[in-house]
C-alpha cells in the first residue's frame, strides 16, 4: 500500500486487512481507462454498494432519531444528508481528493475538488470498508464522517432557503446576490459571490459554481445574522 493510503486509513481511522479495496475505492474511471485495465477495476462497483449502506445506515439513524416524524419528512431529510453536494463536503473534511487515482486529463481538469468525482469516492470507501471490516465498521465510518454536526450541515446545505425564511421573518429587507469575480480557466474556474441584505454586504462566499458560491455567501450571512442577534 502507497504511503499515501496509508495515511488515510489513520486519518479515517480504519486499517484494511485487504489494502487492494481501499486502493481500488480511490481509483477513479479515468485512470482505469488510461491504463488501460478492465472497466471492473474502477471504483464505481464498489460506490453501488457504499451508496445502498449508505442508505441503510443513513435511514436507521434518521427514524431512530426522530420518532415522530413521518415518512415523508424522513424522505426528504435522507435525500438532503446523503445527496453529491453533501457527501462532498464530508470528502474535504478528510481532503479525501488528495488520495484519489485520476487519469491525467481528469487531474488537469480539476478532478480532485469536482463533487461528483470525491462524494463517488465516498460512498466507494464506505463499500470498501463494508466488504473489508462488516456492517459495523462500515456504520461507524458513516457515523463518524457523514452523520456528525447535521445541523451544521444542514444550515450549510439548505443555506439560501434559510437566509429567505429569516428575512421575511426577522428583517423587512431583500436579498440580492452579486458576482464579485471569476478566476482560472473554464475548465476549472472559481466563482466569488457577494450576499447584499438591502444595502449591506452580509457575506462573500467562493465555489466551482455559482450556485455554490452563493450558498456559501448565504451561510456567512446566517452566521453574522446570528452572531448580532447573541450580541443584542
Amino acid at each position: 500500500m502507497s504511503r499515501a493510503l496509508k495515511e488515510l486509513e489513520r486519518k479515517i481511522g480504519y486499517r484494511f486487512r485487504d489494502p487492494s479495496l481501499l486502493e481500488r475505492a480511490m481509483m477513479h474511471s479515468s485512470y482505469i481507462n488510461e491504463k488501460h485495465l478492465p472497466k471492473h477495476c474502477c471504483n464505481e462497483r464498489l460506490e453501488f454498494l457504499g451508496d445502498a449502506v449508505l442508505e441503510l445506515v443513513s435511514s436507521e439513524f434518521l427514524f431512530k432519531e426522530n420518532p415522530e416524524v413521518s415518512e415523508g419528512e424522513l424522505t426528504k431529510t435522507r435525500a438532503s444528508m446523503v445527496c453529491e453536494p453533501s457527501l462532498a463536503f464530508c470528502a474535504r473534511d478528510i481532503s479525501l481528493g488528495e488520495y484519489l487515482l485520476l487519469g491525467k486529463g481528469e487531474e488537469a481538469t480539476g478532478g480532485r475538488k469536482r463533487e461528483s468525482v470525491t462524494s463517488d469516492a465516498m460512498e466507494a470507501l464506505i463499500g470498501a470498508i463494508y466488504l473489508d471490516g462488516g456492517f459495523t465498521n462500515a456504520k461507524e465510518f458513516i457515523r463518524r464522517f457523514v452523520l456528525s454536526d447535521l445541523e451544521n450541515k444542514k444550515l450549510f446545505f439548505d443555506s439560501k432557503t434559510i437566509l429567505q425564511e429569516i428575512v421575511q421573518s426577522e428583517k423587512n429587507q431583500g436579498i440580492a446576490y452579486r458576482l464579485l469575480k471569476e478566476e482560472g480557466p473554464d475548465h476549472d474556474k472559481e466563482f466569488f459571490v457577494e450576499v447584499y441584505l438591502g444595502d449591506v454586504n452580509y457575506g462573500i462566499g467562493k465555489g466551482r459554481t455559482k450556485k455554490a458560491a452563493e450558498q456559501e455567501a448565504a451561510y456567512q450571512a446566517i452566521l453574522r445574522i446570528k452572531q448580532e442577534e447573541s450580541k443584542s
